[in-house]
């Protein structure tokens, strides 16, 4: 008995999928070092830092511009703002450019996806 075309699309397609992901495995399994758990916490720590240190020297020189010339503006306020905000650009960035080099080792092509 012949198979109906929908049956054979339907086995076209698993087939399709088994293939890319069997191949996607065993680019994970060649990218062990890149998954791990030191990864995430450097990953943690060094957006941690990229934010902490400029809120850190935003509120310090607030501090000492307060202490100087004071006023009605508070700079230490003003300059704990605007480090945070320094801070989460920093970290965007980066996490934007590491983001990127992971997909380029681990993703597929639109291509790979739809055939």
């Amino acid at each position: 008995m012949a198979k109906n075309s929908s049956g054979e699309r339907k086995a076209d397609e698993l087939a399709r999928c088994v293939e890319r992901k069997g191949r996607r495995h065993e680019r994970s399994a060649g990218n062990k070092d890149r998954i791990n758990p030191w990864l995430g916490l450097s990953m943690f720590g060094m957006i941690g830092w990229s934010v902490s240190i400029p809120t850190l020297l935003g509120l310090a020189v607030g501090i000492w511009l307060d202490k100087r010339h004071g006023g009605g503006i508070s700079w230490t306020l003003t300059l704990l703002f605007a480090g945070v905000a320094v801070g989460a650009a920093i970290a965007w960035h980066w996490l934007r450019r590491e983001g990127g080099r992971i997909g380029e080792d681990g993703a597929e092509t639109e291509d790979e996806e739809t055939n």
